[in-house]
């Protein structure tokens, strides 16, 4: 995974990471103004379909921090 050391002044690209993502994805996960804050390069279902798209916090566990991707153990 990649994360841009700059941020993403493009709507057509992830905040966070700088992936493409689609108008489609941007209106139906993103924020008001329709920016996508994370992406499914940079973060999981889970977290996009509770908000993390549109830069909300989530409970569910950020695969950047959690050992597993889903927050459970990684695997071996």
């Amino acid at each position: 995974m990649t994360v841009a050391p700059w941020p993403s002044v493009d709507p057509s690209t992830c905040k966070h990471c700088g992936a493409h993502v689609t108008d489609r994805f941007r209106r139906v996960f993103g924020d008001e103004s329709d920016r996508v804050h994370r992406c499914s390069e940079c973060d999981t279902y889970a977290r996009l379909t509770r908000g993390s798209a549109a830069g909300k916090d989530v409970e569910v566990p950020d695969p950047e921090t959690s050992p597993g991707r889903h927050g459970g153990e990684a695997d071996v």
